[in-house]
């Protein structure tokens, strides 16, 4: 099937702009060493999730230090992953994402890039939509998110975020709930916004941290003079703390996340309860609404060797309105699961866990890297 030439003038400027800034803001006039490759990997891969089924294709992970001096031991392992998956439903998907830590963490590069052809499911709006009115679509999408940021202080950044969309080949059935409800982007379109970001970090890993915490909050404007044809502002809210139990071998991980959204709010743009990295159980999407918050917490110990186990819970819930986001109609979900060590020296796991909802799905995942 012919990819479509992907069209981004305004988002091209957008992003030139965003690393023209980014380019101001690493314009300290210190030279960097090589890059110190630390690990490849280029595997076929087979994954698993609620929303996919069975997922087939080929993954590389690279791993490197990006450093000033021998002597540079700040800086965390960046990393760079690009995946292809063609999966049991139809779906296809090309990506591209990674963290790029610059010597001394005194900037970070967070990317993604990505192509998806996918179909899927909707329950229409709400938090109390039945399981009986579930409706098949399909669309193709690009996806760009570009965020970089620099150090302001001790474990502190403020960064620019750049988020771009273009949604196309939507199918649907007519008169169905898409008509229905009126919802915004059932039929072609592009959004584009631009915002900024404060994130306190002080994890000591950026696959496994076993200590520290992460709080970030950026929020993007999509809006005309970026090509978006919705004018809406998203706001996201991402604390996470983890605490060592014992010896490193038992870490408690907990997450708190909410996203937030101000006007015309498009299809794919949503927030969307479920999926492999929250609510595990729930089918990604199963409820989706304006806004979204969500409590995870991860029990995680260590086996021995390459081995580990884990056990979770989730709730949350969604809402066309921040009052909406109550205990009725409560979500949640638990589980548990293994995991294997494919990288022990930078800690990147293979995930396999089942999770089970609060309502009548349950699911087996088999993914990379931890949930959050």
């Amino acid at each position: 099937m012919p990819v479509r030439p992907l069209r981004l003038t305004p988002a091209i400027r957008a992003s030139c702009l965003c690393f023209l800034l980014f380019s101001l803001f690493t314009a300290h006039g210190q030279e960097l060493r090589p890059a110190k490759i630390r690990h490849v990997l280029v595997l076929p891969i087979i994954a698993r999730s609620i929303e996919t089924g069975w997922s087939f294709g080929l993954a590389g992970s690279s791993t490197f230090h990006l450093k000033l001096h021998d002597r540079d031991s700040a800086t965390r392992t960046s990393n760079l992953q690009a995946v292809g998956l063609y999966t049991t439903r139809g779906q296809f998907v090309l990506a591209i994402n990674g963290s790029i830590y610059f010597p001394g963490e005194r900037f970070i590069l967070n990317q993604q890039l990505s192509y998806s052809s996918f179909p899927d499911k909707f329950w229409g709006l709400g938090k109390s939509t039945a399981d009986s009115i579930r409706e098949d679509y399909k669309f193709k999408q690009y996806y760009v998110y570009l965020h970089p940021q620099r150090r302001m202080g001790n474990n502190l950044f403020l960064g620019i975020v750049y988020e771009y969309q273009r949604v196309f080949d939507m199918e649907y059935d007519a008169g169905g709930i898409f008509d229905k409800q009126n919802v915004a982007g059932r039929k072609d379109y592009e959004v584009s916004g631009l915002g900024f970001s404060f994130t306190y970090d002080s994890r000591n890993n950026a696959f496994y941290p076993d200590r520290g915490m992460m709080l970030q909050f950026y929020f993007d404007h999509y809006t005309g003079l970026l090509g978006s044809d919705y004018q809406y502002t998203k706001f996201i809210l991402d604390l996470r703390k983890f605490i060592t139990l014992r010896h490193q071998q038992q870490i408690l991980a907990l997450q708190l996340y909410g996203l937030f959204n101000a006007g015309e709010v498009p299809l794919r743009s949503l927030a969307a309860l479920g999926g492999a990295n929250g609510m595990r159980g729930y089918y990604e999407g199963r409820f989706r609404d304006k806004n979204l918050l969500t409590l995870q917490a991860e029990y995680r110990l260590h086996l021995g060797g390459r081995f580990g186990a884990v056990a979770f819970g989730d709730m949350g819930n969604v809402g066309g309105h921040m009052s909406d986001l109550n205990f009725q109609c409560l979500k949640y979900s638990y589980g548990g699961g293994l995991r294997i060590a494919l990288d022990k020296t930078e800690r990147l796991n293979l995930r396999l866990d089942y999770g089970i909802s609060g309502g009548s799905s349950h699911g087996f995942y088999l993914q990379l890297g931890e949930a959050f």
